[in-house]
């Protein structure tokens, strides 16, 4: 049984005859004819009577008529949400992100130009997200680090400075902006050892023969915000994840480039897909950002309200 056969059995029930039915579908009667002939044959009945040039269904083809329509309907069914998944107006895409600052900002212009596609975000490490690729857990991923493994497809989004931060009555926050070699001979807290904003940050220090004085190693960026407002020392995080707080004094790193970078990733395979290509395609129109440093307004600007940050979701 197939689904052209159905299709030529409700037309010859539909329109009382074969000849009608063939015109109907735009195909001969002879064609017709063999399908309904073949579909009767192979499984031993009668759908309809033949009287003259009349025809009536048989109690089987009534009933078999029922299971058609439904059959039939489902394939159109399923054939508009391919075409609709085509264009885009409808399917879902799987987003892993280290941190939800910068996806959210990488999709708005996807949802703008594609709102009806379900889009579900997952958080967690560089390593997490690219698993998850990796077993088709996620579709596409925004990593705080690059990759050279070749099974996947790696764009560079954006490079964001290192900054530090102060409370407000810390005795730096006197400053709008502070030097590399300054800020190393201050006794620092620090992300745990493999955060990438560390690592720009003791690559930054090395690279002008200093070591970072690691007062306390603390494990999320909030907490590391929430130590700064309690006066435990000096911060520092991306500035594309720094938090205003009327109780912080920001110190943008003014002497020399400390980059942290975003890349978005998909599998290799699976960078033709046509959802996937579109996010890659608004991604353009987003993008490439480099150094989105913080305007003096801002650094002195005091909310009126402390804001809370969103919870940490990956180590990088």
């Amino acid at each position: 049984m197939t689904l052209n056969q159905l299709r030529s059995f409700i037309a010859v029930a539909r329109h009382n005859g074969f000849t009608a039915a063939a015109r109907a579908l735009r195909m001969s009667q002879t064609t017709i004819t063999s399908q309904i002939q073949v579909l009767e044959e192979e499984h031993g009945v009668r759908l309809f009577e033949r009287r003259g040039r009349r025809i009536e269904l048989t109690q089987v083809g009534s009933e078999l008529l029922q299971f058609a329509r439904r059959m039939v309907d489902l394939e159109d069914d399923a054939t508009m949400m391919l075409k609709d998944s085509a264009g885009l107006r409808s399917g879902e895409l799987k987003i892993g992100a280290v941190s939800p600052y910068h996806v959210i900002e990488i999709v708005e212009a996807f949802n703008t130009r594609y709102p009806d596609v379900y889009l579900a975000m997952t958080f967690g490490n560089s390593e997490a997200v690219l698993h998850d690729l990796g077993s088709y857990g996620c579709d596409v991923g925004i990593l705080a680090r690059d990759t050279d493994d070749d099974r996947f497809h790696v764009q560079h989004y954006a490079s964001y400075p290192v900054m530090a931060f102060v409370h407000r009555d810390h005795r730096l926050a006197g400053l709008r902006s502070i030097g590399l070699e300054a800020l190393g001979r201050e006794k620092l807290l620090m992300r745990e050892r493999g955060s990438t904003t560390r690592r720009a940050l003791e690559e930054g220090l090395v690279a002008i023969g200093l070591k970072p004085r690691v007062a306390m190693e603390i494990g999320s960026r909030e907490a590391i915000r929430e130590a700064v407002i309690r006066g435990l020392g000096v911060g520092t995080v991306s500035e594309s994840e720094y938090v205003p707080d009327e109780l912080l004094h920001p110190l943008p790193i003014i002497d020399a480039p400390v980059l942290t970078h975003i890349y978005v990733c998909c599998l290799r395979e699976r960078r033709r897909s046509r959802m996937i290509a579109a996010f890659f395609e608004a991604l353009q129109r987003t993008g490439p950002r480099k150094g989105m440093a913080i305007s003096p307004k801002a650094r002195t600007a005091k909310p009126a309200k402390r804001r809370q940050p969103p919870d940490e979701a990956g180590t990088d």
